[in-house]
């Protein structure tokens, strides 16, 4: 009895260590793709994550920054990629949930791409510049009722999340500010010092230096809670529109047919370095928070934001650049 008791063990053993054996990731450089270029707040996450995953599992994990169409061309690179675990992506909000309602992407974000776990998220920061005489959101609405379409706002492009919030504030608020595109937070920041735009949806790194100096004037954030990051900026939900959510996100996909048992791999590889104290320190001081969560978490996030921005786009007519 005692030796047939063995056996069973050792059968036992063999078989629940097969599944693990699958899990294992290929043994070979792993590539996370970035859609957007170096030095930017995609590029220090992307960065700072991959250096923790490569002490973590023994492997080079080498940071790839494919920049072009506001993140689209890495989204479509990564879903067509070889689906064995060597290629991951940090995605973000306007290719996964935006894009694919204003133009032909040539990918499903929710079949091509294979959800990891929510990366990170932070709000934007609506702020003016001086010279348009505001100091809260109230007055900026009571403003832009009495002077329709004489204020304006920058994105960093059509569709963005900047350009989204926008959209959102005047279907809200019943006001009509008008959209200005440019092609990147630099450029859009410059002329708002310039004074050459009166507002803009900045993140709130970007925009912390020029508040501090005073050159701009901050008056709501996006998100549903306040940010640590600007704990005495009060949110568009609280100043008047309850439930206003615009939040700013960076999550991790793969490519779609990658084996659901390197997927779960990856998801817990992810969360233990999003979770690392280091990281998540390094990640607050650039205004990003961590947002760890699992597979299913984030596929019916970017199911239910495709719906919500799908729904904006339609009604409030947003075209592609």
């Amino acid at each position: 009895m005692h030796t047939r008791l063995l056996a069973a063990a050792a059968l036992c053993a063999l078989a629940f260590s097969r599944p693990a054996a699958a899990q294992d990731l290929p043994k070979k450089p792993i590539t996370m793709v970035v859609g957007f270029a170096a030095g930017g707040a995609a590029d220090a996450a992307a960065r700072m994550i991959a250096k923790k995953l490569q002490a973590n599992i023994g492997q080079s994990v080498v940071v790839d920054n494919r920049a072009g169409a506001g993140g689209n061309i890495a989204h479509q690179f990564v879903a067509k990629a070889e689906p064995d675990g060597s290629v991951i992506l940090l995605g973000s909000i306007g290719p996964l949930t935006i894009a694919p309602h204003l133009m032909k992407v040539g990918y499903d974000p929710q079949k091509d791409l294979a959800p990891l776990t929510m990366g990170v998220s932070f709000p934007n920061v609506l702020v003016v510049h001086q010279g348009v005489g505001v100091k809260t959101l109230a007055e900026f609405i009571a403003k832009a009722k009495a002077e329709p379409g004489k204020l304006d706002f920058a994105s960093t492009g059509a569709g963005s999340a900047s350009h989204l919030a926008g959209e959102l504030l005047n279907q809200r608020a019943g006001i009509d500010t008008v959209h200005i595109p440019y092609k990147g937070g630099a450029p859009a920041l410059q002329d708002l010092l310039g004074s050459r735009v009166a507002a803009y949806y900045s993140t709130p790194a970007t925009a912390a230096p020029h508040i501090e100096t005073g050159k701009l004037v901050p008056l709501a954030t996006t998100g549903l809670q306040r940010s640590e990051f600007m704990p005495n900026v009060p949110t568009v939900a609280e100043s008047g529109f309850p439930g206003f959510s615009a939040t700013n996100w960076y999550a991790f996909v793969a490519p779609g047919k990658t084996p659901a048992a390197v997927l779960d791999r990856w998801n817990t590889e992810l969360v233990k370095a999003l979770r690392d104290p280091e990281v998540k320190a390094e990640l607050d001081r650039h205004g990003l928070t961590p947002a760890p969560g699992s597979r299913k978490q984030l596929a019916d996030y970017i199911a239910s934001e495709s719906r919500t921005w799908g729904e904006l786009v339609r009604q409030r007519g947003i075209k592609a650049d």
